[in-house]
């Protein structure tokens, strides 16, 4: 029997699985727990992939593990639409508890973020009676139609699977590194917001929008963090015109920006908030949750799916929350303190760092090939990734243009696990500028 290493599995790989699901690191895992992954080959890896955002807590963690195995034991699957259990009704009353706005809200749950982003636009489209959604450059929804058509990357996402869906419109996003009215804040006033009226007049009416759907940080588009006044006037012009604001946080939730949720840095409390990812550790779950009286407007058997909210994933999730208390919320400020300072002094040393970004722990850097210029690094941000794989680190790159280098390491990587990786990724960065 031949060894089962990564060259044999990439053999495999290469003949029965299609060529379009990308793989970032090349390697395949054979376990991983905390903020390490070990290969099929005993290589171990530091993570700051986190699983692209869902391990916050850290892989295996031994509380959702054994939630997992005593619902196992229980039951696997019954559907809830057949007969339902316990820990889908327990989860939906935490979430609304624990999501932003103090009014009565309820909870549905679906199996990925993108499901939810499509059940989102589905109850605003049925509540309101319109048609168009709002969307924003370098927004990342999914890959389901509705949700890429939301998403503003047309590669590798949108790339020959036109048509997509109609009445979305799409709105510039508080980009201040590379702001779309070549302005300055604090200076701007934040007269990005207002392009929304301008759109009203240029391209949809009012009256004809259900929602505006946005991530209050750009995840895939780039870390993009705006002011912290932009989300309110955002939903202030919403409100103004009936329009429901619809805040995903399948990626910034669940504490990757060092709160719960990013919406409680700009003070919003969205009419619908959708949730995902690390919620349950990197088991399939995402929740929708919104104000009761919307929630409750679809009929009967209008929303729902046969996986959905399945009992392991739940249980997951009830221990997830069990985790985020303000100890683990508060590593996860210090992870992001240290990362954004070696981040900061790596763009003294290194003139391919044009930004350093983030919000707590979701930071990273977008390098370019000139500061002055800010052509995007398109090659050597590949390399970099590369070469930090190779070295022992697991790291990605996101944006449009694929050029930033973010950072998803779970919030209990040790110091010295911390340390390592920053190291690696230092002498990547002084590999690069010598080539």
């Amino acid at each position: 029997m031949k060894e089962k290493s990564n060259k044999y599995y990439m053999a495999m790989r290469e003949a029965n699985v299609p060529r379009a699901p990308y793989n970032i690191a090349p390697i395949f895992v054979e376990r991983a727990h905390g903020a390490l992954i070990t290969d099929v080959n005993g290589k171990e890896y530091i993570d700051f992939g986190g699983g692209i955002g869902c391990q916050n807590i850290g892989h295996c963690r031994k509380e959702v593990v054994s939630a997992i195995k005593e619902q196992a034991e229980k039951s696997t699957h019954t559907c809830f639409h057949l007969a339902m259990y316990g820990a889908y009704v327990e989860l939906a009353k935490r979430l609304n508890g624990l999501t932003p706005g103090n009014y009565p809200k309820k909870t549905f749950f679906v199996n990925s973020g993108a499901e939810a982003v499509e059940n989102a636009v589905k109850i605003a489209r049925y509540a309101k009676k319109r048609h168009s959604i709002i969307a924003f450059e370098n927004a990342y929804h999914g890959r389901t139609y509705m949700a890429m058509t939301l998403t503003s990357q047309a590669m590798p996402y949108k790339r020959g699977f036109g048509p997509f869906c109609p009445e979305v419109y799409r709105l510039p996003f508080a980009y201040c590194y590379r702001c779309p009215l070549q302005m300055t804040y604090p200076d701007c006033d934040i007269r990005c917001a207002q392009l929304l009226e301008k759109l009203f007049v240029t391209s949809v009416v009012p009256d004809d929008v259900a929602a505006v759907i946005i991530e209050p940080v750009q995840g895939e588009g780039g870390f993009i963090v705006p002011p912290s006044e932009y989300l309110k006037r955002i939903q202030s012009i919403c409100q103004k015109h009936g329009i429901l604001f619809v805040v995903d946080e399948i990626q910034t939730g669940m504490g990757r920006t060092g709160k719960l949720f990013a919406s409680d840095y700009c003070d919003v409390s969205p009419d619908i908030i959708l949730t995902g990812k690390s919620i349950a550790a990197g088991l399939p779950l995402a929740g929708v949750t919104g104000k009761a009286d919307l929630m409750d407007i679809p009929h009967v058997g209008g929303l729902g799916g046969t996986f959905s909210g399945n009992p392991i994933a739940c249980k997951a999730a009830l221990a997830v929350l069990d985790l985020l208390d303000e100890e683990l919320l508060g590593k996860a400020m210090s992870l992001g303190k240290r990362l954004k300072e070696a981040f900061l002094e790596f763009q003294k040393r290194f003139e391919i760092i044009g930004d350093v970004r983030g919000l707590g722990p979701m930071v990273g850097m977008e390098l370019v090939k000139d500061r002055k210029t800010k052509e995007p690094a398109v090659d050597e941000t590949t390399k970099l990734i590369r070469r930090c794989c190779e070295k022992g680190l697991i790291i990605l790159s996101c944006g449009v243009h694929r050029n930033f280098v973010r950072t998803l390491a779970p919030f209990v990587i040790t110091d010295d696990q911390l340390e390592r990786g920053l190291g690696i990724l230092e002498e990547a960065f002084a590999e690069l500028s010598t080539v």
